[in-house]
């Protein structure tokens, strides 16, 4: 754990992987799945960028909702249609 915890120091954008082949190459074997198990104990994780969806893009137009306040209270009054295309299938 000294080792891992000592390498996580220097590089923490490695995970696992990186931290066993690092451990590797002192002469240490040990299986992926251990460090991952105790870099989950130590409460260390890898740093890596994440994703970023959830930002609008800033020339993007934003359409009103044109059902907003309108009463829908009998059938046929609304209707819908989708025009995405299917997929295919493999």
């Amino acid at each position: 754990m000294a080792k891992i915890d000592e390498r996580h120091l220097n590089r923490p954008y490695l995970g696992s992987r990186g931290i066993r082949r690092f451990l590797k190459r002192q002469g240490i074997v040990v299986n992926r799945k251990r460090i991952q198990r105790l870099m989950k104990r130590m409460g260390i994780s890898c740093i890596y960028r994440k994703l970023n969806t959830s930002k609008p893009h800033p020339d993007h137009k934003i359409y009103p909702y044109l059902l907003k306040g309108l009463q829908i209270n009998h059938p046929n009054q609304v209707w819908v249609s989708d025009i995405s295309v299917p997929q295919q299938a493999a």
